[in-house]
């Protein structure tokens, strides 16, 4: 896993640009700290950091493929997995390639070569990537299908700009820090547009897509889609091949040169991928297995349940490690910790924007993900299960699932994506959210893919499921990639394997939901793997602090804020619920709390700070 940047441009000489170019590189050094390359020639920079998995001496990167007169045929910068290279590398000795390395980089490469842009269809992993064919003077954009790994562009007069991260970009002088009204609607509300970048000028790269860049312009085409397939199995048969295929996702990842672990919540996703995990290892004479979970400290004195997390991991995760025999290791966060300023200043630089939604969620993953970083390189999660099999709770609301929006943003499920409640009215009314959401929504649905004959229901389920794969997991898998790779770890997602995707999606939902709870065929599938306990239990979320010390921090921050008149979000808040939140008595439940509003003004005007932001509102 590692960052890559970029710098294409027709009419310039950039191997006078070293300095700009390693500029932009060394901004992705928390995602490769193992090591930096160059690769410069008069139109084209290319730069990689490096975190070391595979082939750890002869990954090196950016890497080139040369004929038998040294002239360059390729060069590539790549960030990410390929968990078929072997397969492909035999594939591509059989059709007269050598290798000079075991890494899966030069799989990449080489494939590029005898495939050219066609190369994405046959990968199986995540991925981002960029190749400069210097035969053709051209440059292809590359990312994986579901998005596991991030990948920004920004067009320019005469070329462009690109990087893992929207940082790598905005290191080059060419790139503005400019965000308009499109960016801060895409902020303040949980729509994600695929394809859309919150600076200005700026796009990410969607999944399953790729870019091209040449002397005529810039293109773009999807290599692929989700599609509508009639299904044909009976209910035996799709559990079985669900189990099937996560069997082999799962020992395709667990490939690694590095120490390996699984992030355990005790739920049924995670769960499910500790107990196939540890299968393989003693299948294969491997070590133990090593898992990973988190809490925070004096929780089993102080947890309430609330509306969607009725008990505490921490029991569940224990029965997982007693049955699989995991080497286990349990993170105990302190609440105080979540609201340092080095953390909260690490956690905005990782994610370039205010992560306001699951506001203290963003530094506990990151005070996990250090944590675990200290002991592996690589780990295996269970993220974008419950949008595959249909976990959230709008998946079995009839209201939600009918509603002419986000199923996610009705009455009921909108509560936990607020944070709009401190900013001012006026600056609202100009974005027109409402209207944003409902354009983003439309686009969404045309997209949903049609299957001649199907039932309305079943057509409204893919309908559901449709949005929460193309649009509500890209905010999880986005959050999950920034905070692992801010510390150098590599985090592998398992359930976006794409053909466990396209094989569920055209699973009906009478099959999906048929034990009447939620994610039945992965229940199923997994039930013979996991205590009853873990099975029966019911969808709950990653853990927040109830600590009531973590608000009253937030709230001190604010007040300093609001007093100081140099503070660039002051012209975005209604300053009369500014003081309601600042004045609000500690832990008075009878009065509402806007937790949602509190961190989003917190986290706007740090960045605005931070990263010199011009709104153009």
């Amino acid at each position: 896993m590692c960052g890559i940047a970029g710098w294409v441009d027709f009419e310039r000489d950039l191997s006078r640009e070293e300095a700009t170019a390693a500029a932009m590189t060394r901004t992705m050094s928390c995602r490769g700290p193992d090591a930096e390359g160059l690769w410069i020639r008069e139109h084209v920079a290319l730069g990689h950091r490096r975190l070391a998995v595979i082939d750890l001496e002869g990954g090196v990167q950016p890497m080139t493929a040369e004929d038998g007169d040294n002239h360059t045929l390729a060069s590539l910068t790549f960030c990410g997995e390929i968990y078929n290279y072997r397969e492909l590398r035999a594939e591509l000795t059989a059709l007269g390639h050598t290798f000079r390395t075991s890494s899966d980089t030069e799989v990449v490469l080489r494939g590029y070569l005898q495939w050219g842009a066609d190369l994405a269809v046959h990968l199986n992993g995540m991925f981002a990537l960029a190749v400069w064919d210097p035969r053709t003077e051209e440059l292809l954009l590359l990312r994986d299908r579901m998005g596991v790994k991030p990948l920004f562009y920004l067009p320019t007069e005469h070329g462009v700009l690109f990087g893992s991260e929207p940082k790598a970009i905005l290191a080059h002088p060419l790139a503005p820090r400019r965000v308009g009204a499109e960016g801060l609607c895409e902020l303040l509300d949980m729509v994600k547009t695929p394809g859309v970048g919150v600076f200005s000028a700026m796009h990410e790269v969607r999944p399953g897509h790729l870019v091209r860049i040449n002397r005529q312009g810039l293109a773009t085409r999807a290599y692929w889609k989700l599609e509508a397939q009639e299904h044909t199995d009976d209910l035996d048969t799709t559990i079985g091949t669900v189990r099937g295929l996560l069997e082999d996702i799962v020992a395709r990842q667990m490939v690694s040169d590095v120490p390996l672990c699984l992030l355990l919540s005790g739920g049924l996703d995670s769960s499910t991928v500790t107990a196939l995990a540890a299968r393989y290892s003693a299948a294969q004479g491997l070590d133990t297995v090593r898992s990973f979970s988190v809490d925070f400290a004096q929780a089993a004195d102080r947890f309430l349940p609330d509306a969607v997390r009725g008990m505490r991991d921490a029991p569940f995760v224990q029965d997982v490690v007693r049955h699989v025999g995991s080497n286990h290791t349990e993170v105990v966060l302190n609440s105080g910790d979540l609201t340092d300023p080095v953390l909260r200043g690490a956690v905005l630089r990782a994610v370039d924007a205010p992560p306001a939604f699951w506001g203290d969620m963003w530094p506990s993953l990151y005070l996990l993900f250090r944590a675990v970083k200290e002991h592996s390189t690589v780990a295996l999660s269970g993220e974008a299960a419950d949008e595959l099999f249909g976990g959230y709770r709008w998946f079995r609301n009839p209201h939600a699932v009918r509603a002419d929006t986000f199923p996610w943003l009705t009455s009921g499920s909108a509560r936990y994506f607020g944070g709009l409640g401190l900013l001012d009215k006026g600056f609202l009314d100009k974005l027109d959210l409402p209207g944003y959401r409902q354009d983003r929504y439309h686009e969404a649905l045309a997209e949903v893919p049609v299957l001649p004959g199907e039932s309305a229901d079943e057509r409204v389920m893919r309908k559901v499921s449709y949005l929460n794969l193309t649009r509500f997991v890209q905010t999880l898998l986005d959050r999950k990639d920034r905070m692992s790779m801010a510390v150098g770890l590599e985090v592998r997602v398992p359930f976006c394997d794409h053909r466990l995707v396209e094989y569920v999606f055209n699973t009906p939902w009478a099959m999906k939901s048929f034990d009447g709870r939620e994610k039945s065929l992965l229940r199923a599938a997994a039930s013979d793997l996991l205590p009853a306990s873990v099975t029966e239990r019911i969808k709950s979320p990653y853990p927040a602090t109830q600590d009531p010390l973590y608000e009253q921090a937030l709230r001190a921050e604010l007040a300093d804020i609001a007093a100081d008149a140099n503070s660039p979000v002051l012209p975005l808040l209604d300053r009369a619920q500014v003081r309601k939140i600042v004045d609000r008595p500690l832990g008075d439940v009878s009065q509402p709390y806007d937790r949602g509003g509190l961190e989003m003004a917190l986290w706007l005007n740090a960045w605005l700070t931070e990263y010199d932001v011009s709104l153009d509102v």
